[in-house]
């Protein structure tokens, strides 16, 4: 039976792991989870609902903490973990940083590295940052690389990952929607109750480190002008609780009607209402692989974007911090536009990456020939 230590530490791992670790539980696996808290409550409501209780918990959360920090708290505390366990693979997801820091902790132990979501790039080192580099350094170490699409896969292979390492398995993403979505839902957040469904729902988050300071206030006077010229529209922004994130969308758009600032959704809040929803605006990297599952265009708030699949398949468009509401106007009053962009084939998966990605690990053989250094 082979072991399989799953590390993660912010939401939005968690949400794209649990379908992962859902599979395992089915499978001839033993799966153990240890979670960094990078993001300690966003982290913890993703979990509870599935009843998926950590085996080991780092709580590396400090208010403030700096990247060096994580990494080093990350390091410091996943190497114990692996002297107790001694896993045949550690699975780290995306781009974060507990995925980098996890990553060279496996590697130090000479431990196999599973990296799902692999071979996602922007080719600019500091756009996602520091998720770019993040992306680059886990592909330096890792043993396999569960690849979202076959552009993912292309990437991997002009880096010179060995092609019989790389597996094609789509996004563990679109899983987790079949878990949460209910036509009979009702939202636990009240505010969200008291939302005016009967306008179009513009769905909003805004907090990649890139957009901090002042693309950010220009994030907000765009929303606030959409918020202002459209009669029939209803703005919900989840704000990241962050503080460059948190405070400019509540200094800005706080009394300004049709705006509704919430805090950050439950996983099962978003999802449903993302169902419910018109567009979406968002530098979010997520919600621009789950968007075509819900038939919604997206305005990407960012300059480049390490799913360029989406911008192929017509349902994502980039609009920096310059166009967000040229683009959003367009697709307001554009009925053509909006259809075009609604109806574009979801380029992310099928919905069964989980069970790809653990066929593939269960019939695995290590790639090293020695048992670890621990």
């Amino acid at each position: 039976m082979k072991k399989i230590l799953s590390v993660f530490g912010t939401r939005p791992e968690a949400a794209k792991m649990v379908p992962l670790l859902l599979e395992m539980r089915k499978a001839d696996v033993e799966s153990l989870v240890c979670v960094t808290a990078q993001h300690r409550e966003l982290l913890d409501d993703v979990l509870r609902p599935f009843d998926i209780t950590p085996n080991f918990d780092l709580n590396i959360m400090t208010a403030g903490q700096t990247l060096t920090e994580i990494t080093a708290r990350v390091l410091h505390g996943l190497a114990p973990v692996l002297r107790e366990t001694r896993p045949d693979v550690l699975l780290v997801h995306g781009d974060t940083t507990t995925t980098f820091a996890a990553s060279l902790a496996a590697f130090y132990a000479q431990v196999d590295v599973g990296h799902v979501e692999a071979g996602l790039r922007s080719f600019d080192k500091y756009r996602p940052y520091p998720e770019e580099i993040n992306r680059k350094l886990t592909t330096a170490v890792a043993d396999f690389h569960f690849a979202p699409t076959e552009l993912a896969r292309k990437n991997l292979l002009n880096e010179n990952v060995p092609a019989e390492k790389i597996f094609v398995t789509g996004n563990t993403a679109i899983d987790m929607i079949k878990h949460t979505v209910r036509a009979d839902y009702a939202f636990m957040n009240p505010a969200l109750r008291g939302a005016d469904f009967s306008k179009r729902i513009i769905l909003m988050t805004a907090h990649r480190r890139e957009n901090w300071g002042e693309p950010m206030e220009k994030i907000c006077m765009a929303v606030k002008r959409v918020a202002e010229t459209f009669d029939d529209v209803q703005v919900i922004w989840a704000v990241h609780p962050g503080k460059a994130a948190h405070d400019p969308p509540h200094k800005i758009l706080a009394d300004v009607p049709k705006i509704l600032l919430t805090e950050p959704l439950h996983i099962f809040d978003m999802h449903n209402l993302m169902s419910r929803a018109f567009l979406i605006l968002t530098d979010s990297g997520g919600l621009q692989e789950e968007a075509p599952s819900f038939n919604l265009p997206v305005v990407v708030l960012r300059e480049v974007t390490e799913r360029p699949e989406g911008l192929a398949a017509g349902m994502l468009v980039l609009a920096g911090t310059d166009s967000i509401f040229d683009e959003t106007a367009r697709l307001l009053t554009d009925d053509a536009a909006y259809k075009k962009m609604a109806a574009a084939e979801n380029p992310f998966g099928d919905g069964k990456a989980s069970e790809r990605i653990v066929e593939v690990l269960q019939k695995s053989q290590a790639s090293l020939h020695h048992p670890g250094t621990f």
